[in-house]
């Protein structure tokens, strides 16, 4: 509490606390008895017992009072303060849209954590949410896609929120998944995600697609998606993801083989002044994440906002009491004299 007080408590004008030390030293010399008198009169003793009452008074009564004003008079000039701060972040952020593959291929192990096997999407997940959390001042939103696109978070600041649909993320098995339509229709979730980006008012607007599959559903297919985000402005970058041996399993295809489509892939990357990435392992995956965080900047700044809350009035009505209570002591002690 006294942290907190000393925190936020200023004063806007210390230079005025100067005056204390000569009202300090006036106080401190008044208290003195000063020197006696050369001259004695013995018969004015009942003048000098009505002195001793008013000096007597002065200094237990009057001085204090008049120091406690003065005091608090010159504490409200120092003009003091309830001080709050905030800090502003002005960014020209960039808009990203994630286009996250959930497709069951992404259920393969050929990834590995800490020497355990690791499933793709479980990879996925984790660089993402780091990608997230390094770009708190964009606008990012979430598309899933297997057999067609789900939006799973439109574009936001708040990343909270698109973190955790992302964390939500499912694979359709028994009927439970982010999406149900089996199938990987990477020209239906490019055209949705360029179609959420389009209207939006940003210096920069980007698509990253994160698939392991080969594009096999959908009404549109991946170039001619790809066209159509180049005329946009719209840049695509895509991450295969996905060893060389992963193989999808029999119970997916019935005749299993490597899934993803590399020629095409650098294709809609090349096409929108992206970039192509291939992840085989947790690693490499952060490092493809890594560079296009690099690539992608976000220019911002950060400005104080400064709020004081003036309190000096209670300072001054301190000091107005103080004399106050002085004037009516005085006006009843010499009644009563």
């Amino acid at each position: 509490m006294i942290e907190s007080f000393f925190s936020h408590f200023r004063y806007a004008q210390p230079q005025w606390l100067l005056l204390l030390i000569p009202s300090l030293l006036f106080f401190i010399l008044r208290r003195g008895r000063g020197t006696t008198g050369a001259v004695v009169f013995p018969n004015l003793g009942v003048l000098y017992s009505l002195g001793k009452r008013v000096n007597r008074m002065a200094w237990n009564i009057g001085l204090p009072l008049v120091f406690i004003s003065l005091f608090f008079a010159i504490l409200g000039m120092a003009r003091p303060v309830w001080r709050n701060e905030y800090q502003s972040r002005i960014a020209s952020g960039i808009d990203i849209l994630i286009a996250f593959d959930v497709s069951l291929s992404m259920d393969i192990d050929d990834f590995s954590y800490e020497g355990r096997p690791m499933k793709r999407i479980d990879a996925a997940k984790k660089v993402v949410d780091a990608f997230i959390a390094r770009r708190p001042d964009d606008r990012i939103g979430l598309v899933a896609f297997a057999g067609r696109p789900v939006s799973v978070s439109p574009i936001t600041m708040d990343h909270d929120w698109l973190r955790s649909g992302l964390n939500r993320l499912q694979l359709n098995r028994n009927g439970m998944g982010t999406v149900k339509e089996q199938g990987t229709a990477i020209g239906s979730a490019l055209s949705t995600a360029g179609t959420r980006l389009d209207n939006r008012d940003s210096k920069s607007k980007i698509i990253v697609l994160i698939t392991d599959g080969a594009s096999n559903s959908g009404k549109i297919s991946p170039l001619d998606a790809a066209k159509h985000i180049k005329t946009l402005g719209i840049k695509t970058y895509t991450v295969a993801i996905g060893t060389k041996e992963g193989r999808v399993s029999g119970s997916i295809q019935a005749f299993p083989r490597q899934e993803f489509d590399l020629p095409t892939l650098r294709k809609i990357a090349s096409d929108t002044g992206g970039e192509h990435f291939w992840a085989q392992n947790l690693e490499d995956l952060e490092k493809n994440f890594q560079t296009i965080d690099q690539l992608e900047k976000t220019e911002s700044r950060s400005l104080t906002v400064t709020e004081d809350r003036e309190l000096y009035i209670w300072f001054i009505g301190l000091s107005l009491l103080a004399a106050a209570g002085l004037v009516v002591y005085m006006s009843v002690y010499r009644t009563s004299v």
